[in-house]
């Protein structure tokens, strides 16, 4: 009986268990790693413009801490609703309201944006819109037909859900950043900064960034 009833609640219940690392593309790596070295040029260009350039190394491990946290913190809170999501370059497909008004090809506004305003504003103007993310549902989410999981499909509320995470894990990043003791060698108040603009950033509802997903 004992064994049967394992039998029963294992055919009513599928379990899929996914490492998140194997999830990822290798054209989502690429871009993750596009994004790192962009954020570390506009995190550093300032610094580099005044010759200190032992801050190089610094931005670039703020830089992918910053990417990480939000990349993979969504990553997390899909994985709980049996979803995966796929981080790209924002891109931009059309410059008008009208279904015809598209480019040929995809305009790479996260590589352009942030690095031509850094470069006019000599480091100062710092945009950090660089990823959006897509969510899909995983196969498993099909074998839940009860209660919470009463249907298949990504709702709005879940990816909604999905990118508020990535922006409240960085913006606790900045808050720890800032409360923790910092030394000349390590500013973490650069850190804190960086993650605190970085969230401001991609909050804002505008394309197809995480404000955009998370209000609309």
């Amino acid at each position: 009986p004992a064994g049967r009833a394992i039998n029963i609640v294992q055919s009513h219940n599928v379990y899929i268990n996914i490492n998140l690392l194997k999830t990822m593309k290798a054209s989502e790596f690429s871009n993750i790693l596009a994004a790192i070295i962009v954020l570390t040029i506009v995190i550093s260009l300032s610094f580099l413009i005044k010759g200190n350039f032992s801050t190089l190394a610094l931005s670039f491990l703020f830089a992918s801490i910053i990417i990480l946290i939000h990349v993979f913190s969504k990553k997390l809170i899909a994985f709980a609703l049996d979803a995966n999501v796929e981080h790209q370059l924002w891109g931009i497909s059309r410059f008008g309201f009208e279904s015809k008004h598209h480019l040929k090809k995809e305009f790479p506004a996260g590589i352009v944006f942030p690095l031509f305003l850094s470069l006019v504003s000599i480091g100062t103007f710092k945009l950090m819109t660089l990823l959006v993310y897509e969510t899909r549902a995983l196969k498993v989410r099909a074998a839940k037909r009860f209660g919470f999981y009463s249907y298949t499909e990504i709702t709005e509320w879940h990816n909604g859900v999905i990118g508020a995470a990535g922006i409240v894990s960085v913006l606790l990043l900045s808050l720890i950043s800032y409360l923790l003791p910092s030394s000349s060698s390590f500013n973490l108040e650069i850190l804190a900064k960086m993650a605190a603009f970085y969230s401001f950033w991609n909050i804002i509802p505008i394309s197809n960034l995480d404000g955009s997903q998370i209000f609309f």
